[in-house]
């Protein structure tokens, strides 16, 4: 597979600008193979998120030429919160859960990137700014991927996530966090993102295809598992 994987994007069911069928449609055009829709979520929009997402793939699964997934990023959620709510979200059918990371230009809880590693329900570590290598070593441990980022202010510590990530052996994937349609980045943008971190041709390639390809195999082969029941 050689179509981008996006797996950090947002509808206006949180504070993106587009529609769920706009959004897909749009990523579709991009030649993506698969996007996961991860809308802003605590406890109060969690069921809701994730019951609209299934109700679109149940109506309109055939409508574009790409994979969605149910996911949803847990934001500003307190480090104590994150397993609970993680799990919870897995329970009412969220595919992908990520962890809106401690970001150096957003006031996220302090905390919030151990939590995030160590809960066995997240999949992803979102825009982690400042991650230290023993958060990197816990993720790497049980296979959290860590994300590199196009996002604006968010992609400020790249360079530092793909180091440390790269001494701890954590696998990364890179993501766009779209909110609107100027977000969303083809693969040779994606790719020039990759390398201004600091990653080599190889591991761009192994953060842009193979790891994502890895987790959204992953994802649906529970799916089948599912319907298989």
């Amino acid at each position: 597979m050689t179509q981008r994987i996006d797996l950090h994007t947002h509808t206006f069911y949180s504070d993106g600008a587009l529609l769920p069928s706009e959004h897909l449609r749009r990523f579709a055009a991009l030649d993506h193979a698969a996007v996961a829709i991860t809308d802003h979520a605590d406890a109060s929009n969690l069921a809701e998120l994730i019951e609209r997402l299934q109700r679109l793939l149940r109506s309109q699964a055939g409508d574009w030429p790409l994979t969605a997934l149910i996911g949803v990023e847990l934001t500003h959620v307190a480090p104590a919160s994150i397993d609970k709510l993680a799990w919870q979200a897995k329970t009412l059918g969220a595919e992908l859960v990520i962890v809106h990371g401690e970001t150096i230009v957003e006031p996220v809880a302090p905390g919030t990137n151990r939590a995030a590693v160590e809960s066995p329900a997240v999949d992803l570590l979102a825009h982690p700014g400042l991650l230290t290598l023993e958060e990197a070593e816990v993720a790497a441990a049980r296979g959290c991927y860590i994300e590199i980022t196009t996002r604006k202010g968010h992609s400020l510590t790249n360079g530092h996530v793909a180091k440390i990530c790269r001494q701890a052996n954590a696998p990364l994937v890179v993501n766009t966090d779209t909110h609107e349609p100027g977000d969303m980045a083809n693969m040779t943008l994606a790719r020039a993102v990759a390398l201004g971190a600091g990653l080599s041709a190889e591991e761009a390639d192994i953060a842009l295809l193979y790891n994502p390809q890895q987790l959204v195999e992953r994802i649906l082969a529970g799916r089948a598992g599912m319907q298989n029941v």
